[in-house]
């Protein structure tokens, strides 16, 4: 969980760097797909966990 918060955390600082600064577009870049690649991550590992059981 603090991996999934720190990588959003950092998406987040580089898209504002991308977004704000002239002609660092390929930081707002970057943030958008550590953006994507975090939360795929976080939603893989999410449905891993949960485990059905059987219904009695």
């Amino acid at each position: 969980m603090v991996t999934f918060l720190l990588l959003l955390l950092v998406a987040i600082v580089l898209g504002v760097i991308g977004a704000v600064a002239d002609d660092l577009g390929y930081l707002l870049a970057l943030g958008v797909l550590l953006f994507v690649a975090d939360v795929t991550f976080f939603a893989v590992l999410t449905s891993r966990r949960v485990r059905r059981r059987p219904m009695r």
